[in-house]
């Protein structure tokens, strides 16, 4: 059973990618597994500690970024030394037009791995994006959560399994669990 945690985020993130001309697109992602899910045109996944999105760009044979259509990272930021530094790595290696998604915990117990450093509502994210050089009104954001899910939270096992029966899944947008956003760079 997926997590509670996840399950509106991955709804909606995955109706607002599939907005995008995924089959055509070049995708890099940042750790995660989101190409199990779509049909990308190409897709490669960058996973730390062999690449740190902190130190920089993902560069190729020419010592130049590389260039993506669109970059994935989900789950990631919050376990980042330096957020605002990858953000706009991540910002260097996007053509004009292209996307980044990104989706982070807001209100979820501490997991190092290896540290766990910060939380984001999506308000939160869309302040990191506009600071790190992208327009605010190419910014879509959403959180999802809500007291019910806040407590399964605080449960010996974590995360929570969804239990279809007996969880409650309406928004309450002053008790977020996870926030997302979808930035274009235009």
């Amino acid at each position: 059973m997926p997590s509670l945690n996840k399950i509106e985020l991955r709804r909606i993130s995955r109706a607002w990618l599939k907005e995008l001309p995924l089959k055509g697109m070049s995708v890099a992602e940042i750790s995660g597994q989101w190409g199990k899910y779509f049909n990308f045109g190409t897709y490669e996944q960058f996973r730390y500690p062999k690449y740190d999105i902190c130190k920089g760009p993902f560069e190729g044979e020419d010592d130049r970024p590389r260039k993506f259509d669109l970059i994935i990272a989900d789950q990631v930021w919050e376990h980042l030394d330096r957020p605002y530094a990858a953000t706009k790595n991540v910002r260097k290696m996007m053509k004009r037009g292209s996307y980044f998604y990104i989706a982070t915990p807001f209100f979820i117990p501490f997991h190092a791995a290896p540290q766990d450093n910060s939380r984001w509502s999506a308000r939160g994210l869309k302040n990191l994006l506009v600071e790190c050089g992208f327009d605010e009104n190419a910014i879509r954001t959403s959180q999802w959560g809500n007291r019910a899910a806040a407590l399964r939270n605080l449960e010996p096992v974590w995360p929570p399994e969804h239990d279809t029966e007996n969880d409650d899944l309406s928004n309450d947008p002053d008790f977020p669990i996870t926030a997302w956003a979808l930035a274009q760079k235009i």
